[in-house]
């Protein structure tokens, strides 16, 4: 069975002014799936896009690194290329990172990639390349700003200090949003010290929208934003509004030397089922070596997950929210399915069956008719039988080992939209009842 997935234009919705189709926050979480690319003068170092504040290296020192940052492998096109060879629907772009190295033509500071010995706009190049492959452009960049004086410390201790900061920072970002036009989200980052009053948030965005109507904003100015980002964990805001999560293909945003921790497909898999059933984005994030370059094992596990995009993606795409187990009533999260997690479409439930339970499969829970099952991507996989009893659902003739290397999808139709519902005991009470604790739990939520 061939399902098409929708491509990023495709799946917004909406005609903007400019011929292009314009992104709600609702239609911006249904791309699903996106690169986050930390790149700057900190990739140099190697040790982390934090390396000037956490070593304290003078900013004269610091600075003396755009003498050797020359982006020599640093290609526009093959990253976007692989972002579409990994399934993926949109990019956000660091075009200034906490140091304020901008990685961009600006008229505002001499501190940047075209005064640099690259001499290139990096930030037009990416967002040319996304363009051309019908990728999504996010900018991300950093309201606090290390190098510049003055500083937000500075900006803390004297009135007129934080005037001046203040005001570059918003010329900053205007002149940011007027040169690379239109792009479909502003990420903001770096907030601290001051909150969306001291930041002049509404006033920020407002000015920012002015420039380029319909753009959407994340929530680091202090401001709740278009949708919520999560960052270094998954879960959807509770109440659910718009949300991504951003995270690491290893344990570093910049290129760290010592980093080799490397997600699997399998990992990344879970993730981007984890955002498909709570109704969010997974902004997966890789770091460019200092010469621009993308460490392998970041290739090879993308190109890994496209693969499985391609056999199974409709588990992923265009997904309903759907909560399962003890997940379900509350915002208590201390739910699991001990096979793999599971997504639902319409009238389809699909189980990821991340552990595979061999020739039988039983699934509890069902308050809804099963129907069919079927395996994604797979060859020949048809044999399956079906037995429904009550609640209990068993699933036999499965191949003895999982065909699928990543993972193996199995999806259940259904009479109705999926529901189940598991409690912590044996019998879920015919009265209301706490899902699985009565009281505060311990529990860590992410």
């Amino acid at each position: 069975m061939t399902i098409k997935i929708q491509s990023a234009s495709e799946a917004s919705g909406r005609q903007a002014a400019d011929g292009g189709v314009r992104l709600t926050p609702a239609t911006y979480v249904d791309l699903r799936y996106g690169m986050f690319i930390h790149y700057g003068l900190y990739s140099l170092l190697g040790r982390g896009e934090w390396v000037l504040n956490r070593e304290r290296i003078a900013l004269g020192e610091y600075q003396k690194l755009a003498d050797k940052f020359t982006a020599a492998k640093f290609d526009p096109a093959a990253i976007c290329h692989l972002a579409v060879r990994a399934g993926m629907r949109y990019l956000v772009f660091t075009t200034m990172h906490h140091d304020g190295f901008r990685l961009y033509q600006t008229e505002l500071s001499d501190f940047n990639s075209v005064r640099a010995a690259a001499r290139r706009d990096l930030t037009g190049e990416i967002v040319a390349a996304a363009r051309q492959r019908g990728l999504r452009i996010g900018l991300y960049h950093s309201l606090n700003n290390w190098m510049d004086q003055p500083d937000a410390a500075a900006a803390l201790e004297d009135a007129s200090a934080y005037r001046i900061f203040i005001q570059r920072t918003h010329e900053r970002l205007a002149e940011l949003v007027r040169r690379y036009q239109p792009i479909d989200v502003l990420w903001y980052d770096g907030w601290w010290p001051f909150n969306a009053d001291q930041w002049q948030a509404q006033a920020m965005n407002r000015g920012m929208a002015a420039i380029a109507p319909g753009i959407l904003f994340n929530g680091r100015n202090g401001l709740p934003g278009d949708f919520a980002t999560p960052e270094g964990h998954l879960g959807a805001p509770h109440p659910w509004r718009p949300w991504e999560a951003c995270i690491t293909l290893n344990n570093s945003w910049g290129f760290h030397q010592g980093d080799h921790d490397w997600k699997t497909p399998g990992q990344v898999v879970d993730m981007l089922a984890t955002v498909a059933a709570g109704g969010g984005n997974l902004l997966l994030n890789v770091g460019p070596r200092g010469d621009g370059s993308i460490p392998q094992p970041t290739v090879d596990v993308l190109e890994a997950v496209g693969q499985w995009l391609g056999r199974c993606g409709e588990c992923i795409f265009n997904t309903d929210r759907f909560t399962y187990g003890l997940r379900q009533r509350g915002d208590h999260r201390g739910d699991w399915c001990h096979h793999g997690p599971m997504t639902a479409r319409g009238h389809t439930l699909y189980a990821l069956l991340r552990r595979w339970p061999g020739r039988e499969l039983v699934l509890a829970g069902w308050q809804c008719q099963v129907q069919g099952a079927r395996l994604l991507g797979v060859k020949g996989e048809g044999g399956l039988q079906l037995v429904q009893t009550g609640e209990r659902v068993t699933i036999r003739g499965l191949p003895e080992h999982s065909p699928d290397p990543v993972c193996t999808v199995l999806a259940l139709e259904c009479d109705r939209p999926p529901v189940m519902y598991l409690g912590g005991g044996m019998r879920v009470p015919k009265v209301d009842h706490p899902p699985y604790d009565p009281c505060p739990s311990d529990l860590a939520h992410g």
